[in-house]
């Protein structure tokens, strides 16, 4: 699949030829050219997996600014080329201006828990319809409902956190009202080290989605450590933790539920540890890292868009839109609402 979004051309078609023919990027697959697009519309590429690029084509987005950004199949971040004048050090000396300006980093915290809070309502507005609503779905619900409204009147990121933490306790604790499967029980949510199944499941898919923000960050040349609604803290990629819960809920959650309510995991796919941790087995981790790896490729709407994307390309979308509310270009910073 070739996508140009945002000035960017992703192309995750396996096994095609990028090549410069005159002013026009030609992309290629044995002696069928797939599609042409005219260099200057372009802001920069995106390629995942096997695609290869031809020398001439390298040297002229090199030339005209037009960074490359190579990721692995699965989304993880390979490496950056860019010419000898790169936006990125003035991208990430904005990117350390708002962290310094409290309006700025309130702005897009609250954009983040915004977005996390509208999309994990479809998760609990979904169950209520399809299952019946329960005392705790529906407490869950009106905790969110009462953190939206109070969410543009919060004054500092303190707050915001507040509100995001008491939506979050709510989730959870309606959470085993979510599952169908009598086999796993849901007590609350625990971590490092997960003490049952279903948060051995949840702490993994977080995982794969934190990598997957990290990746799309460091694609456009942001810092994935500096975050302005998570602490920053030695070693935490604080901002694709920011990202991330725009995507928690309606990705994540929703793909661990899946898994288990359809039965494609079972308590045979875990293992208890020494200790009381309970972690995937090797056949566990393979099932989960492939159920997501089709998620990925779901298209969905993206409310920006007329054309459907494939999910695995959300992360990427919403970080070139960070960057450019970052660098002015947008007044706000467009968090992604999931339909």
């Amino acid at each position: 699949m070739t996508q140009e979004l945002l000035n960017t051309l992703y192309v995750q078609t396996q096994g095609v030829y990028l090549r410069l023919e005159g002013d026009t990027l030609r992309v290629q697959h044995e002696d069928v050219t797939l599609r042409n697009v005219p260099l200057h519309h372009l802001g920069g590429l995106a390629v995942f997996g096997n695609v290869l690029i031809s020398p001439f084509l390298l040297a002229r987005c090199a030339e005209e600014g037009l960074e490359v950004s190579w990721f692995s199949e699965s989304g993880r971040f390979q490496g950056r080329l860019s010419g000898p004048v790169s936006g990125n050090v003035l991208l990430r000396r904005a990117q350390h201006k708002a962290l310094d300006n409290p309006s700025a980093t309130l702005h897009l915290a609250q954009r983040f828990v915004e977005a996390k809070l509208r999309n994990t309502r479809l998760v609990l507005q979904r169950a209520v319809r399809e299952r019946g609503e329960t005392p705790a779905l529906a407490a869950a619900l009106l905790e969110h409902e009462a953190a939206l409204r109070q969410l543009p009147q919060a004054r500092t990121v303190d707050e915001v956190r507040g509100l995001e933490g008491n939506a979050a306790s709510a989730y959870f604790a309606a959470f085993g009202d979510l599952l169908l499967s009598g086999e796993f029980g849901f007590e609350g949510r625990n971590k490092r080290p997960p003490r049952d199944p279903v948060n051995a499941l949840l702490g993994f898919v977080y995982a794969l989605l934190t990598t997957q923000c990290t990746a799309a960050l460091e694609g456009v040349g942001l810092d994935p450590q500096v975050g302005f609604l998570h602490a920053l803290r030695p070693g935490r990629n604080a901002l694709a933790l920011d990202l991330m819960e725009e995507f928690r809920a309606w990705w994540a959650d929703r793909l661990a539920l899946a898994l288990l309510n359809r039965k494609q995991l079972s308590p045979e796919h875990f293992e208890e540890r020494p200790g009381g941790a309970v972690l995937l087995s090797d056949e566990g981790r393979k099932q989960v890292i492939s159920a997501f790896q089709q998620r990925r490729q779901d298209a969905v709407q993206h409310p920006l868009f007329k054309e459907p994307v494939p999910i695995g390309l959300l992360p990427h979308i919403q970080a070139r839109l960070l960057a450019r509310y970052l660098r002015g270009d947008l007044e706000t910073y467009p968090s992604f609402l999931g339909r």
